[in-house]
């Protein structure tokens, strides 16, 4: 049984932008998310409040918040990796926050300084709040079905960190197949184990595609029973403390997908591929996304 509707939450302007050698400016940020919206997109994840040193990037994020038009219904996302970025976006009247706790220690200190313990309870903090700000508030669980310095992760150890964040009831949990190793069924497997543990919550999955498993791991996710997809226009990003971690899924080809299947996502496909279309212009160079290539299928008329 496949769900009538899916949320795409568009994640071009952060994931997407964080790992492309190319830093766009500020207005070209704003226009590209404009055009997500244009699209359909209401979820949005912005920016990300981290060290601008770190993720040049993402130095703009302030100024990218500032920028953007507030239509009704639209929410910006912001990325935070500590109470300070958490203060920053909240003061950036980002509407949602996603913080990022990392499933290994190593990779865990690579990424932002902290063990897998210490972010644990840095999201109690961050958490509540969240809760006393009124913000709704989303965890993600990186690196959730492989590190690039530890290799395997145990689905036990992702489950028992789900449980821990459980506790702090956040609006949602996220699981991050930070670069791109998972397949099919341990989608399946780990989607079960987590909501074991972690019933009520809502679950949202995102997926690279650096070996070519992402939309599959997509169709894994929607028939497991999870509602909330990332995806990035053109299929752009990555981690840029990952060695090889290539870009997302397409949102394109998520949607062409999930529409052809009879699943319903409010995005309107053409106006990704114009948009993927539109980032090629920006970036100099093709977009990894499959749909932008091949285009929709029945052709239409121009």
């Amino acid at each position: 049984m496949l769900p009538d509707r899916i949320e795409l939450i568009e994640v071009s302007p952060r994931d997407g932008l964080q790992n492309e050698p190319e830093i766009l400016s500020t207005e070209d940020k704003v226009a590209l998310i404009g055009r997500a919206v244009a699209a359909g997109a209401r979820r949005i994840e912005a920016a990300s409040f981290v060290n601008p040193r770190r993720v040049p990037q993402m130095a703009d994020a302030e100024a990218v918040m500032a920028a953007l038009p507030r239509p009704a219904g639209v929410s910006y996302i912001g990325l935070v990796l500590n109470r300070r970025g958490f203060d920053r976006a909240l003061a950036a009247r980002c509407d949602e926050v996603n913080y990022a706790v990392v499933a290994t220690d190593t990779f865990s200190k690579r990424n932002q300084g902290a063990t897998t313990e210490e972010g644990l309870r840095l999201h109690d903090d961050i958490c509540a709040a969240a809760r006393a700000a009124k913000v709704p508030y989303t965890v993600t669980i990186a690196a959730a079905f492989g590190c690039p310095v530890e290799g395997e992760v145990p689905e036990a150890r992702i489950a028992e960190i789900a449980r821990r964040l459980a506790a702090g009831r956040p609006d949602e949990i996220a699981l991050a197949d930070t670069i791109g190793v998972a397949a099919p069924t341990a989608v399946t497997r780990l989607v079960a184990a987590v909501w074991a543990v972690a019933p009520g919550i809502p679950l949202r999955v995102h997926f690279h595609n650096t070996r070519n498993t992402g939309i599959a791991n997509v169709y894994a996710a929607v028939e497991a029973g999870v509602a909330a997809i990332d995806a990035s226009i053109g299929g752009i990003g990555g981690c840029p403390f990952a060695p090889a971690a290539t870009g997302n899924v397409g949102s394109e080809d998520v949607v062409y997908m999930l529409e052809r299947m009879g699943v319903r996502t409010g995005i309107k496909v053409d106006a990704l591929i114009d948009a993927a279309k539109w980032l090629e212009g920006r970036l100099g160079r093709k977009v990894p996304a499959m749909l932008t290539r091949a285009g929709v299928f029945p052709a239409r008329a121009a």
